[in-house]
């Protein structure tokens, strides 16, 4: 069976939704030419050496933190700092829910329960205004295979 799969990464598609805000999926666009999207590395392990140098391990559930840069004049710049701007005014966290699909590798990944964690509230103004990132953590993503 022949692979099919490339590299690219400029027909990525990031569709994230906002309870109560945005409830249907907004399509997040605008992205920074070298720094798209990216997820830290999970460590979903409790790992404990015997005194027998015998290692038991045991599976811990942990959050998956998703860093989005976005070119400082995207559109969806807006979206982030409007969600940003309810939760300070409401004082309260609002859930999000993502998909973020690869053609490229025929790859979905369905994110639940995401919460934003951290933002830069404006652009550095430097000799060019600078891309923005933004941190959401997510409770799972889950890889599946595009439909």
């Amino acid at each position: 069976m022949a692979n099919n799969r490339t590299l690219t990464s400029a027909n990525a598609i990031l569709l994230i939704a906002v309870n109560p805000i945005f409830p249907i999926a907004v399509r997040i666009q605008g992205f920074s030419a070298d720094d798209i999207t990216d997820m830290d590395n999970i460590d979903p392990v409790e790992t404990s050496m015997g005194i027998d140098g015998r290692l038991s391990a045991g599976f811990v559930p942990v959050a998956v933190r998703q860093n989005i840069t976005l070119q400082a004049d995207s559109k969806s710049n807006d979206f982030f700092e409007y969600w940003a701007t309810y939760e300070r005014t409401q004082k309260e966290k609002i859930v999000a829910s993502g998909t973020l699909i690869i053609p490229a590798t025929d790859r979905q990944y369905t994110m639940t329960r995401g919460f934003l964690r951290t933002y830069s509230p404006m652009p550095a103004a430097r000799r060019s205004l600078q891309p923005r990132r933004f941190t959401l953590e997510w409770e799972q993503v889950v890889p599946t295979p595009k439909i």
